[in-house]
């Protein structure tokens, strides 16, 4: 179904425009906070929160768009966000732990302190 932009609702347009923008925005918070975190242990945590929540913007401007061009509810975009919610920081704080694993293991120095902050 190729519709023409001008042919779209304006209120839609501002909707799925204004959720593009704002899971983008998120997506790109998460990807700096990524490159510019100084540890490793910092360094996860932003990419758990960008994905999260920028994937759930998208998703719903998906979710939005489609459902309205297609005239009827199309909800098959939601397994994805429940597969990107679940998976993403799960895996990240299986990452911390191998990390902290392995620094401990090579006796790093880490404080108790440093420890029970990290976890």
């Amino acid at each position: 179904m190729n519709i023409p932009v001008t042919d779209l609702p304006l209120w839609l347009v501002i909707a799925v425009s204004s959720l593009l923008l704002l899971g983008s925005v998120l997506t790109l918070i998460g990807a700096i906070g990524f490159l510019r975190l100084p540890s490793f242990y910092e360094r996860i945590h932003a990419p758990t929160l960008g994905t999260s929540w920028g994937v759930g913007g998208i998703m719903l401007a998906s979710i939005l768009y489609f459902s309205v061009i297609g005239s009827r509810p199309v909800l098959h975009e939601i397994l994805i966000g429940i597969f990107v919610t679940v998976t993403t920081p799960i895996t990240l704080i299986l990452l911390a732990r191998a990390a902290l694993h392995r620094d401990r293991s090579e006796g790093l120095g880490l404080t108790q302190a440093d420890e029970d902050e990290q976890l």
